[in-house]
């Protein structure tokens, strides 16, 4: 059993991203998956590919993609990806998509087939701030999620699949807007391990 766990570089001026850093940290082996970690870029032309040509090397049982939510307090499992890029910010690319579909014959939307209630209240139950989300946005972290739930649909069937925002590192919050959030890495760490459990416990009771 194999779970593909993808994490984004800096992005915004950022030295560093929270998410590709949590993976790297994450042991190679959750609830008896082996995982398969894979560094993704922001940008929205290239994401997909590099996540589709992991897919193909990989071929894991589920995929876990996560992002970084500057402002968000909680770890946040995301229930939907919508058929948008739309942005006011650059990618790493330096790509300003306006109203631009993810994909062109996909459906308008996708929900995760990850268990994510029972992601954050796993999350919450090790003692870390969690909640569901019901949007990804419409920058990267959507058109990657989108992406994911559609190769799922219409190449991939079986292979389950959704996305995870994390807030900013502590760190990450100097400088920022006074009451801006941040995690400790060990908690982002910590949550991950419990939401990828879950998920690692689906597949092994095939539920």
């Amino acid at each position: 059993m194999k779970i593909l766990v993808t994490g984004f570089d800096p992005f915004g001026g950022e030295s560093i991203n929270p998410a590709y850093e949590a993976v790297k940290l994450l042991p190679d082996c959750i609830g008896g998956a082996a995982i398969v970690k894979q560094l993704i870029p922001t940008s929205f032309l290239r994401s997909g590919r590099v996540l589709e040509e992991a897919i193909e090397r990989v071929r894991p049982e589920a995929v876990v993609c996560i992002g970084q939510a500057g402002g968000r307090a909680a770890i946040t499992p995301e229930r939907i990806a919508v058929n948008l890029m739309d942005s006011t910010s650059p990618d790493n690319d330096g790509f300003i998509p306006t109203d631009i579909p993810v994909c062109a014959d996909g459906e308008n939307a996708y929900f995760s087939s990850l268990p994510v209630k029972e992601m954050a209240a796993a999350i919450k139950e090790a003692g870390v701030n969690a909640a569901l989300s019901l949007s990804a946005g419409t920058f990267v972290c959507n058109s990657l999620m989108y992406r994911l739930l559609y190769l799922s649909a219409t190449r991939y069937p079986g292979m389950r699949g959704g996305f995870i925002h994390v807030p900013y590192l502590t760190g990450q919050t100097v400088g920022k807007q006074p009451g801006t959030p941040g995690m400790e890495m060990c908690d982002i760490v910590k949550g991950l391990i419990a939401a990828i459990s879950v998920v690692a416990e689906q597949i092994s009771h095939g539920t």
